[in-house]
């Protein structure tokens, strides 16, 4: 067997850990061998709901005020929670 890892984005709505999942992201470096959330909605509810599922906690978003008068402007999904896990694969499917 050999460990492979496996990295999840999440990103919430707001900068606490249990906020609502608004985008994901995932990749692989198991190239298929190893379990894979669906393909169409958010695999987990939250951050917290991914812990609870095995995903170890590698970074979360930093807090940072808007600038005055930027309030209300779109931008990139701020509240960014970075997973991983590591599975194991056998050594000759990879």
């Amino acid at each position: 067997m050999a460990l492979r890892q496996q990295v999840l984005y999440l990103w919430a709505n707001g900068s606490a850990l249990d906020s609502g999942t608004v985008g994901w992201a995932f990749h692989d470096g198991t190239d298929g061998a190893g379990p894979t959330p669906p393909d169409t909605k958010p695999p987990y509810a939250n951050g917290v709901a991914a812990m609870r599922h095995g995903w170890m906690l590698l970074q979360s978003s930093q807090l940072t005020a808007p600038l005055p008068g930027n309030e209300h402007l779109n931008d990139y999904l701020e509240y960014e929670f970075v997973f991983e896990r590591r599975i194991d694969v056998p050594a000759g499917s990879l």
